[in-house]
């Protein structure tokens, strides 16, 4: 690969951005069949392909997504340029690449990244989130530099890499406020009966709750299994059903859900890890999320 046509990759990442060829052929006001074709011309250069189908939509694959990280910074470089001849002032941000595994809620994601957004090194925040081996995958390509885990890297991990521990939260159990006052009385034992949404089977805050269970002898019968929280926490108030949540997000998830807590287990431990490439952690915006983390998030 000696030369890569800007043009072609300017459409790829067109195509990437609106979700697909025919409202990318829209924005640039092009044919489809011309989009479609710059699009595997560049594929015929990078040697490899950028997308593959599944169903009706087309999905990066693992070259796709390295080049449209790629061709981001180089268009996101190009824009600065003209900034710069301008006469405006740039002030281009530090970029972080944060992976985050999907079993993270994402309000816990949020709380983390905060620091890294209004510390005093400006900071460009791209967050990609998949499972937890794919992430590392790219970590070890220094594609991410970190990815945000609650669990820590496992040992059969061919790659070096650290597991920085954040810190770690009990349960909370929400419903909407009818359900939660009549389950209050009782608790834990009262969720035996109630309507239940629950993480699904394999990961890793189920398998903690499956035995925070059986130590209080309920045997749960879940209207709803997500792998998704932010769903689960949707499907809550909807279903008038009760779903677990961090205790360190209770007010949050309290404010946006409208809900109220029922009980809470602490001893229902969810476990939370930065995992990077450095033993010592020299990225400001690494440095800014583990330091808040540790010192405030989850200080108690």
């Amino acid at each position: 690969m000696d030369w890569i046509n800007y043009h072609h990759l300017l459409y790829f990442c067109t195509v990437v951005r609106e979700g697909g060829v025919s409202r990318a052929a829209e924005k640039l006001r092009l044919a489809q069949p011309t989009v479609s074709a710059q699009v595997r011309q560049l594929e015929d250069v990078i040697g490899q392909p950028l997308f593959e189908r599944q169903g009706r939509r087309l999905v990066l694959t693992e070259v796709g997504r390295l080049v449209y990280q790629y061709a981001d910074e180089i268009f996101t470089l190009g824009q600065e340029m003209v900034e710069t001849l301008k006469g405006r002032p740039a002030g281009r941000p530090q970029r972080l690449t944060v992976g985050v595994a999907n079993a993270v809620p994402k309000l816990v994601v949020q709380r983390l990244l905060q620091p890294a957004l209004s510390g005093q090194t400006p900071m460009h925040v791209v967050c990609r989130e998949d499972q937890q081996d794919r992430l590392l995958a790219e970590l070890a390509t220094h594609t991410l530099d970190v990815v945000i885990s609650d669990g820590p890297a496992p040992p059969h991990v061919r790659v070096k890499v650290f597991s920085h521990a954040l810190g770690q939260s009990g349960t909370s159990f929400f419903a909407p406020a009818p359900l939660a006052r009549s389950l209050r009385r009782g608790f834990p034992g009262s969720l035996a009966g109630a309507p239940l949404l629950l993480p699904t089977q394999g990961t890793a805050l189920r398998r903690t709750l499956d035995q925070w269970f059986g130590l209080h002898g309920v045997q749960p019968m879940p209207l709803g299994e997500f792998d998704d929280s932010a769903l689960m926490k949707a499907f809550g108030p909807a279903a008038n059903a009760v779903f677990p949540a961090p205790s360190v997000i209770e007010a949050e998830v309290m404010r946006q859900y409208r809900v109220q807590v029922v009980g809470r287990a602490p001893q229902a431990v969810e476990r939370y890890f930065a995992i990077s490439v450095e033993r010592r952690i020299t990225h400001p915006g690494v440095a800014a999320i583990t330091g808040a983390a540790r010192a405030d998030m989850f200080a108690g």
